[in-house]
């Protein structure tokens, strides 16, 4: 695709730069990225290589949005609540610039479609928050042979960088820094632990920046540097990063092949019998159930104390999950009775079950969904996040 008339004005503080000009615009406007998610991270990034001139950006995500969202993924506006976010996305982009390519996928990535989808893009930038989709969309693009442009947020920090195992490039992948995932309910998601609104920007414009430099051929990437940005300090910390010959995807002697079950990968797989490893889930339906018959029970929330003033299922006892190992005391009459553990969402009432059971706890199961589910399917009047 070459230049416009029009291109030419819109594009004009690109095609003054020595170091830019016509040759590296006329790449970004035949280029095409896919966003594997449209929220903290994808909204700065839709938005940035939409007006750089990416010419095919596909949006990948499944969800709605919520008014919680608005607070940092900017691409949303209030009139958007309740709306897929894929779509949303869609229409700011093209408020921005009517040229662009918008393909939306609302769909979760899987196993299934991965590399279907992942093959049609000159690169992809993942914005997702969890562990299976990071390994992942990771195996999918050192299969295909695609770049991986990387970034997470938590909190007030965030980290970025450039995964590229390409033969010509030699750089590192994703499981070259983290063979393992971490326990399940280790790592909180930033819906339990919280965001600075403006951190993702500040992610994603480094990540808009490395998918630029990528897909134009200029400049020095992040491949084999992993950036950390501390956004209370504003301070960033620079890491190197290198190829791990023993990688089971990019390594020298390769034992993954195809895309693999990463919810087992990752330990949130559970079995026909509903058993995590050394857990066990229970629905809200069977919860609401086992409260109607009035079966004794502790209800264990392990949220922060301002959650309950957001919402809160009756009878509970709080506990934060961060205070948990030193209160157990407070338990003791419990050791051999029901306790169900309770959050936002289902994962640091897993990693509760975890240190109940090794204190001996004999009947522990975790609110499949968390509060979260339960208002969605058994108390719809309950006040959301």
């Amino acid at each position: 695709m070459a230049l416009t008339s029009d291109d030419y004005l819109r594009y004009a503080r690109h095609l003054t730069l020595p170091e830019f000009g016509e040759a590296a615009q006329e790449k970004l406007l035949n280029a095409s990225v896919l966003l594997i998610g449209a929220g903290g991270l994808g909204s700065p990034l839709a938005l940035y290589l939409a007006a750089a001139g990416v010419g095919r950006i596909g949006i990948m995500d499944f969800d709605v949005v919520d008014v919680s969202n608005l607070q940092r993924q900017i691409i949303h506006r209030t009139q958007d609540v309740g709306t897929s976010k894929a779509q949303s996305a869609k229409r700011g982009i093209n408020d921005l610039n009517p040229k662009t390519v918008v393909e939306t996928y609302e769909e979760g990535i899987s196993s299934a479609n991965a590399l279907q989808i992942i093959a049609k893009y000159d690169l992809v930038v993942d914005g997702t928050d969890n562990f299976p989709t990071r390994y992942l969309v990771n195996d999918a693009c050192v299969l295909l042979g695609k770049v991986n442009i990387y970034g997470s947020i938590y909190r007030f920090e965030g980290q970025a960088t450039v995964f590229d195992a390409r033969p010509a490039s030699s750089g590192p992948c994703y499981r070259c820094l983290y063979p393992e995932p971490p326990s399940p309910g280790e790592v909180p998601s930033c819906a339990e632990g919280g965001v600075l609104g403006v951190l993702p920007g500040m992610i994603a414009m480094i990540q808009a920046t490395e998918a630029i430099k990528v897909l134009t051929g200029i400049g020095r990437t992040l491949v084999g540097r992993f950036l950390r940005y501390d956004a209370l300090k504003l301070e960033f910390r620079e890491l190197k990063l290198r190829k791990d010959p023993s990688c089971p995807i990019c390594g020298t002697k390769r034992t993954i092949t195809q895309l693999i079950d990463y919810e087992q990968f990752c330990g949130l797989k559970r079995s026909e019998s509903g058993a995590h490893p050394a857990q066990v889930e229970m629905s809200v339906a069977d919860y609401a159930a086992l409260r109607e018959r009035g079966t004794e029970h502790l209800l264990l929330d392990v949220r922060e104390p301002f959650e309950l003033g957001i919402c809160q299922i009756e009878g509970n006892v709080n506990i934060p999950l961060g205070q948990l190992p030193n209160r157990l005391g407070e338990l003791s009459a419990w050791k051999d009775k029901l306790v169900v553990a309770q959050c936002k969402s289902g994962r640091r009432s897993m990693k509760a079950l975890e240190t109940l059971q090794k204190h001996g706890f004999a009947k522990v199961v975790n609110l499949e969904g968390g509060i979260l589910r339960w208002g969605e399917e058994i108390d719809p009047g309950m006040s959301a996040y």
